[in-house]
């Protein structure tokens, strides 16, 4: 993995409304598992890794790898994100700040990824000022489709990859701010 930047890692945690991002921890390491080896979760990343072979892979203590957050609510891992430097496994996004995300099942459909990746993407925009962030999904991903539009990613273009028709927006923090400032109605009275 390249590095992001100039960045502290970890950075302090980041409180939203109802989640903490934060680096993770020994006891993350069964959601690690449950996300990595979920068939629901990898409907569209190419299938699960088996389970036996996760539970050998994961480490008794997670990782703390630069761009990696853990998405916990009251205590629990319900998610990962992690901003990291795109090494080329999309070439039109080598070399760009990529936004991927993983949430348990059980956390589907309650709004928690909207919250946490405009958190983490808040935090990238003051730490990397102006940087852009990719976002690749596959296009019938539709629930990965709605959160990049609600995130204001923009389409830069369509492509076949991985044997699926795939989606690459962009987002930066100048049209992001701009985006949110017109949906809502306070700031544009």
């Amino acid at each position: 993995m390249a590095e992001l930047g100039p960045v502290v890692w970890p950075p302090a945690p980041i409180g939203t409304e109802r989640l903490v991002l934060r680096a993770p921890e020994a006891r993350d390491r069964a959601a690690f598992i449950e996300l990595l080896a979920s068939p629901e979760v990898h409907t569209h990343l190419g299938g699960p890794r088996p389970r036996d072979e996760v539970e050998r892979a994961v480490p008794e203590i997670p990782e703390r790898r630069l761009g990696l957050f853990v998405i916990d609510l009251d205590g629990a891992m319900i998610g990962q994100i992690m901003l990291t430097r795109n090494t080329g496994h999309l070439r039109q996004a080598a070399g760009k700040a990529e936004l991927g995300y993983l949430f348990l099942p059980e956390a589907w459909g309650y709004g928690y990824a909207a919250e946490a990746c405009a958190a983490a993407l808040d935090w990238f925009a003051d730490a990397l000022p102006g940087e852009p962030v990719v976002l690749a999904t596959q296009t019938a991903n539709e629930r990965s489709m709605r959160l990049a539009a609600k995130l204001g990613f923009t389409e830069v273009e369509r492509f076949e990859a991985y044997g699926a028709a795939q989606w690459l927006g962009v987002w930066s923090s100048v049209t992001s701010c701009a985006h949110r400032r017109s949906d809502d109605p306070k700031e544009t009275a």
